[in-house]
């Protein structure tokens, strides 16, 4: 007996055995354990710059708080589930893959003053966060050799054993604002390049400068700085160069703009920071 031949029949089959095959390859292409969600293109860190804080109202600035208005930052900070991280979680991030907590904040105060260890550090002890202190090397040598100066609320800097005291504390991370670059006069801001000097003449003296406070640091307070904050900002076009040669992996810059830190290194050069006037407290500045 023979068959008859359909055509129709066996366009069915055919049909049927393709699609069986794209199935299989589907499944045999699919991994083991799919991804749940598109990874993320960035972690947010909000970073907010703090410098003088005196217990005077009559005091109250661009640059200067009082301990009640911090302490109401840090209060708004805790309340609102932000947890307070350093420089070196950032570089682990980006560098090790190390997790930020969900709500990462970083403080930061420049220039070393006296008064962050008389009022800040026992408020961040209290509430248990962190702070990077990025202190001028050349007053707080100049302190530390001038007993009978030290101590003042309105002016006065760190001493080398007070700075060591807050970071074997573990709640100041130290990094390097220069040794004397802090000022904006006779044609210096910073660290920018002066009017009319050479390339080779910056490098030379930005080197000497950075690496001035990096041998103060390690042998007075026992640590080596990853990070350097730009006093006022200032920057040239060679600056990042030098830091990258002396072995730095980051800067604090004076930008007011939230940071986004991926796994890019070059994300941690000229972070930007919030100023925190005495006008405009962190919740204003964070929202």
């Amino acid at each position: 007996m023979f068959r008859v031949f359909s055509p129709r029949r066996h366009l069915r089959v055919a049909v049927a055995v393709l699609a069986l095959c794209v199935t299989v390859a589907a499944v045999w292409r699919m991994p083991a354990h799919p991804t749940a969600t598109a990874p993320t293109e960035g972690v947010a860190v909000p970073i907010i710059m703090y410098h003088s804080i005196l217990n005077n109202p009559s005091r109250q600035g661009a640059y200067v708080i009082t301990p009640q208005q911090f302490e109401q930052d840090l209060q708004y900070l805790q309340a609102e589930g932000y947890t307070t991280v350093v420089m070196a979680d950032l570089i682990a991030y980006v560098k090790e893959g190390v997790p930020l907590p969900k709500k990462p904040v970083m403080l930061t105060f420049d220039d070393g003053y006296y008064n962050n260890y008389h009022y800040a550090h026992p408020l961040l002890e209290q509430y248990g966060m962190k702070a990077v202190l990025s202190p001028i090397a050349f007053w707080s040598e100049h302190y530390s050799t001038h007993p009978d100066e030290c101590d003042r609320d309105n002016y006065s800097h760190l001493t080398w054993e007070q700075m060591k005291e807050m970071a074997q504390s573990g709640v100041w991370e130290i990094q390097n604002h220069s040794y004397d670059l802090h000022h904006n006069d006779g044609g210096q801001k910073g660290a920018a390049k002066r009017q009319g000097e050479s390339d080779a003449g910056y490098r030379l003296r930005l080197k000497n400068d950075l690496a001035t406070a990096q041998e103060l640091l390690r042998e007075q307070v026992g640590v080596t700085p990853t990070t350097f904050a730009y006093p006022f900002g200032a920057i040239s076009a060679l600056s990042q160069e030098v830091l990258e040669e002396m072995g730095f992996v980051a800067s604090l810059s004076c930008e007011e703009r939230t940071s986004i830190l991926t796994r890019d290194p070059a994300c941690l050069w000229r972070l930007g920071r919030y100023l925190r006037p005495a006008n405009k407290d962190v919740a204003s500045i964070l929202k």
